[in-house]
């Protein structure tokens, strides 16, 4: 009784109120009042009962529903088990997964044999290998000149190889022989180099009996400890730009495989001497080092002087994703120089931030220090022996960075006193090696506990860089099994991989029996998906993983964050929820009712998904054996067939073919007519259930064209389109069918001829009744001319029948209205008119009329607005170029109020697959790496003669020399050359109905005016009917909503700290043997000038900088 009461009250008080404002609201212009409540009720159901009767009348909906009856000997209706979906397809990629571990294992156990076997060489030649440098045969091969173009052309002598074109790999491949990738820093001609590519060329037997035994693999590959990468087919390498700095160490298959995951802490020295080139280096380093990470790691990245603090706003170690690090590497290069040296502050920095007892979650495996500096003396054997010893739980690696005459001895003690590396990057061309050699010490532990670590991985997803797309790579690791005097070889030869491409993965999963709007999906231990229709990746970045996660990929709710926890587990289980789904075109927010069933993939890390709606659990599964022979006979072609043929479009519609599989001698083209002439081709020559053939879409399709090509005979014939206002009639079926009447309307048909992958379609399905949608228009698109151009409006509806209780959906059917006639009709809809005009005005006692949308345009606003806010119909004629705009574009006021009030609700989210114009780097570009000259009073001071800077301004050029370097590109990637567009983060906004309210009376009040509005939703479509005032009073003018999407630095991660989303790392730890040798460290050296030496040496300097402009030449000789 309360509950009622309540209601009641709010209801009556919000009906007095309406009551008051419109009585309170004076005559308006020539005596006219603003419509009343229930007048604007009988307006809305005048519109929605004519949208009813076309619609109904022409496109022929329930028509359809009889015909699908009339069939019914030709299909049978299938069930749609979710458990048993997910555990079947499962099951088939544990399968799958097995047979390519298999192949891993054997590669694994052959290299670690032959590299047993192998006699190390001191003396070894390079005319004594042979092998075929992928390389040579690069698109960029004679571009090389030099040393290294000569090398290049002297090894492809000594194997020329023929390719020949292999679908499978998409490229031109070799069966008979495998290829040789090596970093171009890399010299060919060394014994370490030319002994491994002697003994790894033994793997080329063992890669063709893996291919014998399962045909199906693909690239099959042993990434080098070294940096040689040899892999099998051989085909030419593909440097993903002109600069080729692919090395296989740095890609995330081989850093997964080669460590157990990493809890890093890097902490750089920001003093006052690591200014300029030093700190250049330094921010360069650790950005470096951060691209040695996978998502199993984590990391925080400190500075130190005096005092220490994050770089970024993390305060404690956060997952190394592409986020978290390209935040970091933006906030390195904020790094400033000033103060002075405090190794105790920034080493305490980082043992707090690695041993402190935090909640938030780790990698809880390898602990690490990496430490950036130019030098110093104090060796804080306090801090280790705090924090550190005697278990030495923590490595520390320290970098000496530039050039510079400090001692160096302490931070090789520091590394070698625990258990880590020390090393020396004097130049830009050490740094890629040197951040990501102490990946062979954590490898250690791992190679020592032998057979135990010997576990296949499976990676995240990312992008083959030899052209098969998306994969993901088995990867296991290869040890050295030689011995060193009485003890075990401790180092990792490398890392054996195996691709299998995402696609290869789908086709083990079903999808046309499941919907339009029916999926599977896979995730990783990360929550990351490697299967989802909405993983999308526009461009992809070769050094990075495309990292999506599941929550990224749908709208995030409680249930999924459930669903992706319990997925990740391992669990199995099932529910259905209702939550929200963004339409394919990302312009409509629909909320509807889902099912996720979901199971663990054993013998692997992931988990496979499956998502249905309602109406997908049975489907229909036509059997035309029978008609698909009458097709061979060309005296008896049926009229279905018959109806397919373009020479019938002009009389029976223009036919769309979904770009599907049908049969594998199918060939495909972007064009859709080409693509069904090849059809009709084939279908003359197959024969009833070919094993060629997916008889399952064979059939349902040529069941479909059937159907709708006697929708076309009974229903679209026999009407006049333009009596109704109407440009086309249209039904597409989900056997893969659109058909658009008449042929014309073909013309302008710009929706994907994959029903599957159409917004009205896919809408259609999920929502009742009619589904409106005006061609999307925003500010930048080109202005429309309703004189000569013919705008149209897609209204559809699917078609559900229901067979012995069973409900499905096959087809959706609709009209396209015409904007300028329906206008007119909604005009005289929305008024005191009838159709015919003998209608009466509505005027009081007092002779005061209502207003309405066809008499009083020029002072009442009447439109039509679909359920994402976007302008659908005006009685403005001044809006029609504006008509598929959002609506805020066209009346931001009264926008800004529908959204106050609860019309529309907003969802904003954030796309991480989004293509972007670079944003130009002022700090690098193609330009000399610039060279410090000696002002003239620097030249006239004695002082400055023997400082450190005159000293590493020599030891740059000696070490740019003997690095190649010194005249360099600063900050150069191949991922950035020639690169128009990037990826990155946009933002999302999209507009949905916010509450079921009907009808809703509301004055929007301004400072000096006030403007009435009436808004009404039409039953039956996705329409909300507003009529207002068309005044605009300029004090109402508010922040405009925006619907656009725009670019964003995705949500703020720092916010993200305290509720980080849930992942669980491997189950195996390997940091730590007792067996382990750390007493190799790394040495380093620096130079020992004397003064006298010291001051020639800057003489020299000084001409070879300055040259004769600064200084005359007898001065330099």
């Amino acid at each position: 009784m309360a509950i009622c009461t309540q209601s009641c009250s709010l209801f009556c008080f919000v009906s007095i109120q309406t009551v008051l404002i419109f009585s309170l609201s004076a005559p308006g212009t020539n005596g006219f009042l603003f419509p009343q409540h229930y007048t604007m009720q009988y307006w809305a159901g005048r519109i929605e009962q004519e949208i009813d009767r076309v619609v109904r009348l022409v496109s022929g909906v329930q028509q359809i529903k009889g015909i699908y009856n009339e069939k019914r000997n030709q299909f049978e209706i299938k069930k749609n088990s979710p458990k048993e979906l997910v555990e079947k397809v499962a099951l088939d990629i544990e399968k799958l997964l097995a047979k390519k571990r298999k192949a891993l294992e054997r590669l694994a156990r052959a290299a670690e044999v032959f590299q047993r076997a192998n006699a190390w060489k001191d003396n070894i030649k390079e005319n004594e290998i042979e092998y075929y440098d992928a390389k040579a045969d690069s698109e960029y091969a004679d571009e090389f000149d030099g040393e290294e173009g000569a090398q290049m052309k002297s090894t492809s002598q000594q194997l020329q190889l023929t390719f020949v074109d292999d679908p499978n790999f998409k490229n031109q491949v070799n069966y008979s022989s495998t290829a040789v990738q090596i970093p171009t820093d890399i010299y060919k001609g060394s014994a370490v180099i030319l002994n491994e590519l002697n003994w790894t060329a033994a793997l080329e037997e063992v890669f063709i009996q893996n291919r014998n035994e399962d045909p199906s693999l693909l690239w099959q590959v042993f990434g080098s400890a070294t940096g040689v990468t040899r892999y099998y087919p051989a085909t030419p390498w593909k440097p993903p730009n002109k600069i080729d700095l692919y090395d296989v160490r740095r890609r995330p298959w081989y850093i997964q495989g080669a460590s157990s995951p990493k809890d890093m802490v890097i902490i750089v020295d920001v003093s006052g001497s690591v200014s300029g080139l030093t700190l250049r280096l330094m921010k360069t380093s650790v950005k470096q080092m951060l691209d040695t990470l996978s998502d199993d790691d984590y990391v925080n990245v400190g500075k130190f002087s005096e005092t220490a603090e994050q770089v970024s706003c993390f305060d404690h170690l956060v997952q190394a994703n592409v986020h978290n690090k390209k935040m970091f590497k933006r906030d390195v290069e904020n790094m400033m120089a000033k103060g002075t040296t405090d190794y105790k502050t920034g080493l305490e920095f980082a043992f707090n931030q690695l041993l402190n007892k935090s909640s938030a979650p780790r990698a809880n495996c390898n602990k690490i220090i990496m430490m950036f500096t130019d030098g110093g003396e104090d060796r804080v054997q306090d801090v280790f022996e705090k924090y550190n010893w005697p278990n030495k739980t923590v490595r520390v690696f320290t970098f000496s960075v530039g050039q510079h005459n400090y001692d160096v001895t302490p931070l090789q003690w520091m590394a070698c006193a625990n258990k880590g590396y020390y090393y020396e990057i004097p130049s830009m061309g050490a740094i890629r090696i040197n951040t990501q050699e102490y990946l062979d010490v954590l490898g250690r532990p791992m190679v020592l506990a032998g057979k135990k670590a010997k576990q296949v991985q499976w990676t995240n997803v990312y992008q083959d860089n030899l052209g098969l797309g998306l994969v993901v790579t088995g990867t296991m690791p290869v040890f050295n099994l030689t011995m060193e005097g009485n003890m075990q070889n401790q180092l990792l030869l490398g890392v054996m991989g195996v691709d299998i491409p995402l696609n290869e993965i789908k086709k083990l999963t079903p999808q046309y029996n499941l919907g339009a709007n029916g999926y599977m999906y896979a995730v990783d231990p990360n929550g990351y998906v490697l299967l989802h229709p909405n993983l999308r990746p526009k461009i992809i970045n070769f050094g990075e993983l495309v990292t999506l996660d599941l929550l990224d990929a749908e709208l995030e709710d409680e249930n999924k964050q459930q669903i992706r926890r319990d997925m990740i587990d391992g669990k199995p289980g099932e529910k259905r929820i209702r939550t929200l789904i963004k339409s394919i075109d990302e312009r409509y927010i629909d909320e509807s009712v889902r099912t996720y069933t979901w199971a663990p993939v054993n013998g692997t890390d992931y988990s496979l998904g499956l998502v249905l709606p309602p109406y997908s659990f049975h489907y229909i599964r036509a059997n035309l054996s029978d008609q698909i022979l009458q097709v061979q006979l060309q005296n008896n072609f049926n009229k279905d067939f018959e109806s397919l043929l373009p020479s019938s479009f002009e009389s029976e519609g223009h036919v769309f073919i979904a770009p599907r599989e049908y049969c594998k001698d199918l060939q495909l083209s972007d064009n859709n007519t080409e693509f069904l002439d090849n059809f009709i081709a084939l279908m003359e020559k197959v024969t009833p259930d070919s094993k060629q053939c997916d008889n399952f879409l064979l059939h349902n399709l040529i069941l479909d064209t059937g159907i709708i090509r006697q929708l076309v005979d009974r229903v679209w014939k026999n009407w006049d389109l333009s009596t109704y206002g109407l440009l086309a009639v249209f039904a597409a079926t989900d056997g893969g069918i659109t058909r658009v009447f008449p042929h014309k309307a073909a013309e302008d048909w710009d929706e994907n001829p994959e029903p599957f992958n159409t917004s009205y379609y896919r809408r259609s399905l999920d929502n009742p009744g009619y589904i409106f949608r005006a061609p999307y228009r925003d500010q930048n698109s080109d202005p429309l001319d309703p004189v000569n151009d013919t705008i149209g409006i897609l209204v559809s509806t699917a078609v559900d029948i229901n067979i012995n209780g069973k409900v499905l959906k096959p087809a959706v059917v609709g009209v396209k209205l015409d904007l300028e006639s329906w206008v007119e009709k909604f005009k005289i809809l929305a008024s005191n008119q009838t159709d015919n005009r003998q209608g009466s005005r509505k005027c009081g006692p007092g002779g005061a009329c209502e207003m309405d949308c066809e008499v009083n345009s020029d002072d009442l606003l009447c439109v039509l607005i679909d359920d994402g806010g976007f302008l659908v119909m005006s009685n403005q004629k001044s809006h029609w170029t504006q008509v598929g705009m959002f609506f805020s574009e066209v009346d931001s006021s009264l926008m800004n109020t529908l959204f106050n009030k609860s019309f529309y609700k907003r969802k904003e989210s954030y796309d991480y697959q989004s293509v972007c114009t670079p944003t130009p780097n002022s700090n690098t570009g193609a330009a000399r790496r610039g060279v410090f000259v000696p002002t003239i009073a620097d030249f006239l001071n004695l002082a400055w003669w023997t400082s450190a800077t005159a000293w590493s301004l020599f030891q740059q050029l000696l070490y740019g020399l003997a690095y190649n370097s010194w005249l360099s590109v600063d900050d150069v990637t191949a991922d950035d050359m020639d690169s128009r567009e990037v990826s990155c983060i946009t933002k999302q906004t999209q507009f949905y109905y916010g509450n079921r309210t009907v009808a809703y009376n509301q004055m929007i009040d301004c400072v000096n005016c006030s403007r009435l509005f009436s808004a009404q939703r039409l039953s039956n479509t996705n329409l909300l009917f507003v009529v207002a005032d068309k005044m605009m009073c300029s004090s109402c003018e508010t922040v405009k909503l925006s619907q656009s999407e725009t670019g964003s630095e995705g949500p703020h991660l720092c916010g993200q700290l305290d509720s980080p989303r849930y992942r669980r790392g491997p189950p195996t730890c390997f940091d730590y043997s007792v067996l382990e040798n750390s007493s190799d460290c790394g040495r380093g050296f620096s130079f020992r000038p004397s003064l006298g030496v010291l001051m020639s040496l800057q003489v020299l300097l000084l001409c070879l900088t300055a040259g004769p402009q600064l200084l005359p030449t007898p001065f330099c000789l």
